[in-house]
């Protein structure tokens, strides 16, 4: 009877160290991530976006369980202000005050929860808004609420 006792214990405490390991590789700690270095990516760095005209965002977004979803924003830089995401810089107009300025923001959910899609999203420039500096912004979002945030400078230009 004391062997089966001992036994019974030893089980329950490997079963309880094994249950706690597996929980602790369940918490996803790591932030999703955006690649815009391949050819076909879009936009890039201090890209000209044609007033009128359409363009589709192109991007690789990872995250090592799954993503979410994803959230696209634009919106003037007549003030040169800075996200501080990229490196990089781009000439700047001078200093302007906006009249009819571009803004944007579309949110995607991402089917699936997959951990890498090809994102993909057509966006239209209306004809009449102010040209000149523009912030696009991506952020991205896992299943597990992680967020990840990049911000482009580009141009819209006549």
């Amino acid at each position: 009877m004391k062997t089966h006792i001992k036994y019974t214990t030893m089980a329950l405490l490997l079963f309880s160290v094994l249950a706690c390991k597996k929980d602790k590789e369940a918490i996803d700690t790591e932030k999703p991530t955006i690649d815009l270095s391949a050819e076909t990516a879009f936009p890039k760095m201090c890209s000209q976006i044609k007033r009128g005209s359409s363009f589709t965002f192109k991007g690789k977004l990872a995250d090592n369980v799954g993503l979410g979803g994803y959230s696209i924003s634009m919106h003037h830089n007549f003030d040169h202000h800075s996200h501080s995401t990229e490196v990089e810089e781009c000439t700047l107009e001078p200093v302007k005050k906006p009249v009819k300025p571009f803004v944007l923001v579309k949110s995607v959910n991402i089917p699936g929860q997959p951990q890498q899609y090809d994102a993909q999203l057509q966006i239209d420039i209306p004809a009449d808004i102010d040209p000149g500096n523009y912030h696009f912004m991506i952020q991205v979002t896992d299943q597990s609420g992680w967020s990840i945030q990049r911000g482009i400078s580009v141009r819209i230009v006549e």
